[in-house]
């Protein structure tokens, strides 16, 4: 009986000592160093080079001490020689895109683009305020310009001024605006980013300036006529909200 009662009790001491070491953290799976590990620092630089592929912007940056890292995030707008923060992450070695076709000793998957008060400063096209848009506040021309173009015509033809003040009536309709092309942005995310104003609106209330998305480019300075499709309180992330915003647009001079 005795002899028995021992082997019961040493049965569920293994048992009961099992099941401690299987709920510890770094026993239940294998530790994160073995699948990437999270970078030391905070990861911040100057982007010089960028691509889109399989939803993702791979991004080469240059960091204050001078390593150039390549960072993976989200498909997000990001222009070459701009400041970008980036959100924590994992690095990954030896990391192979089959969408680009390309093998990279070492990669940081990171969390996203920051949008901190310290990035937006850096950011050629970063705005003051979450509630402002990078497109109607991020292109002013010098104050010694001045411009004036007359109205398109048309059905929902509009100024740069009324699509903002009309852009809850506009929203998902096709629109007509014309313009001057003040700023170009080419093939972020896949598509050309084209500034345009017409002496309507103010920079001050962040209604003088309408970017368009499209496939087709336009050259700085040209006044073009502008059809797409409205869209009202358009946010892409990494900063770029737009209050107003034409997509999948066309162009004609």
């Amino acid at each position: 009986m005795k002899k028995k009662f021992v082997v019961l009790l040493a049965i569920a001491l293994t048992f009961s000592t099992s099941v401690v070491v299987s709920a510890m953290p770094d026993k239940a799976a294998p530790p994160a160093a073995e699948k990437g590990s999270q970078p030391a620092e905070p990861l911040s630089g100057k982007v010089l080079e960028t691509m889109n592929s399989g939803g993702y912007s791979y991004i080469y940056i240059q960091k204050k001490s001078g390593d150039k890292v390549w960072v993976a995030v989200m498909e997000a707008p990001v222009k070459v020689g701009s400041q970008v923060s980036f959100k924590g992450g994992m690095e990954m070695p030896n990391f192979e895109s089959k969408s680009l076709k390309r093998k990279f000793d070492s990669i940081i998957f990171a969390d996203g683009i920051s949008t901190d008060s310290a990035s937006k400063e850096k950011s050629a096209d970063s705005f003051k305020g979450k509630s402002a848009s990078a497109g109607s506040k991020g292109a002013a021309l010098s104050k010694d310009t001045k411009i004036s173009v007359s109205k398109a015509s048309g059905p929902n033809a509009t100024t740069v001024q009324g699509a903002f003040a009309n852009s809850a009536k506009l929203d998902k309709k096709k629109v007509v605006v014309r313009g001057k092309v003040v700023k170009v942005s080419a093939q972020i995310m896949g598509k050309n980013w084209i500034h345009i104003q017409d002496g309507t609106g103010s920079q001050s209330a962040g209604n003088h300036n309408l970017v368009c998305t499209s496939k087709e480019m336009a050259e700085l300075g040209d006044i073009i006529t502008v059809s797409g499709t409205l869209a009202k309180d358009r946010d892409f992330g990494g900063g770029y909200r737009y209050t107003a915003i034409i997509e999948d647009a066309t162009f004609k001079k």
